[in-house]
């Protein structure tokens, strides 16, 4: 890549976080966001707005970048603020509590939010600390999600 493809992407990137990733205030949910964007099988992001103002090849390398540096910031979090922000990611989600851990530690989708290419080491230390995260609230007895939808009444049951 030359001088050149490093500038557009540079500049891809910052449309990117002013127009999109500005909008998304915590940072786990940028990583939950940005690993929606790829391509489970080839590795390959996409963004038509962003390949509409970019080429498709600058889009992709753009939102590479992106999504390491938002891996980057969730990794170094204090586990306190990981589990803050796993709380209030549940909130968004309107899931019960008991069902989101349920499914994060059986099926593990965490996983699938790694960049590629990642050191392994750093990786496993952000998946022990989800799980750490997970456990704490699995644990916590005053927990704002506790017994309920986050902000969604109970359906009342049909019979």
């Amino acid at each position: 890549m030359g001088v050149r493809e490093y500038r557009e992407v540079d500049a891809a990137m910052a449309d990117f976080r002013q127009r999109t990733l500005a909008a998304v205030s915590r940072p786990l949910d940028r990583l939950i966001y940005l690993s929606s964007m790829r391509d489970c099988n080839t590795g390959v992001y996409y963004h038509e707005g962003l390949s509409a103002r970019f080429s498709e090849e600058v889009a992709c390398e753009a939102l590479a970048r992106c999504h390491f540096e938002v891996f980057r910031e969730v990794s170094a979090m204090p586990l306190g603020d990981l589990v803050s922000q796993m709380e209030a990611y549940v909130a968004s989600t309107h899931t019960h509590l008991s069902d989101f851990i349920a499914v994060w530690k059986g099926l593990e989708p965490y996983r699938v939010a790694i960049p590629v290419d990642v050191d392994p080491l750093l990786t496993e230390f952000l998946f022990s600390n989800f799980k750490l995260a997970l456990a704490i609230l699995e644990t916590r007895p005053n927990s704002r999600l506790e017994g309920g939808r986050a902000s969604s009444p109970q359906p009342i049951p049909v019979r």
